[in-house]
């Protein structure tokens, strides 16, 4: 990322505030390696770094604090991530979906003014379009939008980001949808960014190279 795309990115996370960073890493990845030898988010990218640890260095330089939720069992990205500065929830009842992650990581911070809701698995992710919406969510008066949600190319991404008014709709998720449902029946302030990144995940040991 340019010098001058960084300084926009820290500039927007002053502004963001209290916006908390929430990074889903509780996932399992079984289309990755569906016989569970190789984690998809401790896989190095051609840079030589683990996925997880790419995706969060992006949300770390977006906003001022980030939860990481992982899987009980998951030492080794606890650990790695206790390194980078989040804070790690471990989420006992990950196995249930995206929802139960994220109701953790979101009760976790309910005291934040927001949340931007960021995959472990998109480590392509600008910093400055994380910032972009941590502020959006949180400075509605001209769309009267506390949701926020990057589009490229047409079409819509992630991460998301949510005000403060949807902490009990985020607290009630359930299932394997993530904030789908929040999304459908709210308005959303979609935010056109110039970064692919948003619409890029690490599926398959493909969408490594």
């Amino acid at each position: 990322m340019a010098a001058s795309d960084l300084a926009h990115a820290s500039a927007v996370a002053a502004d963001a505030g209290a916006v908390a960073g929430i990074l889903l890493a509780a996932g399992r990845g079984s289309r990755f390696d569906p016989t569970g030898g190789r984690y998809k988010l401790l896989q190095a990218l051609p840079n030589g770094e683990p996925v997880v640890v790419a995706s969060a260095r992006a949300l770390l330089a977006a906003v001022p604090r980030v939860i990481a939720v992982v899987r009980a069992e998951d030492a080794a990205t606890a650990n790695l991530l206790r390194g980078l500065g989040c804070e790690v929830v471990i989420c006992a009842n990950a196995g249930e979906g995206m929802a139960a992650s994220l109701v953790c990581g979101v009760r976790h911070a309910q005291d934040a003014a927001g949340w931007l809701i960021a995959l472990a698995d998109m480590p392509y992710v600008q910093p400055a379009t994380m910032a972009a919406l941590a502020h959006a969510a949180t400075t509605a008066a001209t769309t009267g939008a506390t949701i926020a949600a990057p589009v490229h190319d047409g079409q819509r991404g992630n991460p998301v980001a949510f005000g403060r008014g949807h902490l009990h709709a985020l607290l009630a998720l359930a299932g394997d949808q993530g904030a789908r449902s929040i999304l459908k029946n709210n308005p959303v302030n979609e935010l056109m960014v110039d970064d692919p990144g948003i619409l890029q995940d690490i599926d398959t040991p493909s969408d490594i190279q």
